[in-house]
């Protein structure tokens, strides 16, 4: 059985390696989801007229890892509470939300945002939008696996924008509640 999950964090290149490494996870694929537009491209999307969030999709076996456990990773590679984007990523196709797929997906991603805010990790709430899914259109194949692709460009991009940063400073490989 496979379930899917669909998660925007600003930029995709960089989310993709953090659920790739987990045990249960068939794929993972970089794409736009959210907006309006159909099959949009790269180009479009970045001018911010399509309504489109850099997302991915990830398809994954719940016997082996939950979606609870999904929704912790994602929520250990962003800033949760920028609603304008992700690190030096701005404007609406680079801002974060949780794609859900069924109204348990919906249910555990609020109590899963609730629970973090209540953990005082973050002055502020999370400003993470809970959507219903819509088409996930795959971004071009150049942007899938950036990170293997371009293991150099990736691990540069991941210090320069400030999120590696962020992620060791505010979760250290800690997870939400401890």
């Amino acid at each position: 059985m496979e379930e899917k999950a669909t998660f925007a964090g600003g930029c995709f290149w960089c989310m993709v390696k953090p659920f790739d490494q987990y045990p249960g996870i068939k794929k993972v694929v970089s794409g736009y989801t959210g907006g309006f537009t159909e099959n949009p491209t790269y180009e479009e999307v970045c001018s911010e007229q399509t309504g489109h969030y850099e997302a991915v999709e990830i398809t994954f076996d719940p016997s082996v890892i939950s979606y609870e456990e999904l929704l912790d990773i994602y929520w250990m590679q962003i800033d949760p509470t920028d609603a304008g984007g992700q690190f030096h990523d701005r404007g609406q196709s680079y801002q974060t939300a949780i794609f859900y797929h069924t109204e348990e997906q919906k249910h555990l991603a609020e109590e899963s945002k609730e629970k973090l805010d209540k953990s005082g990790r973050f002055p502020m709430p999370a400003a993470v939008k809970i959507l219903p899914a819509k088409t996930f259109y795959p971004a071009e194949e150049y942007h899938q696996d950036y990170y293997k692709k371009n293991p150099l460009h990736y691990e540069a991009y991941q210090e320069g924008s400030g999120r590696a940063a962020f992620i060791r400073n505010h979760w250290g490989g800690k997870r939400i509640g401890k």
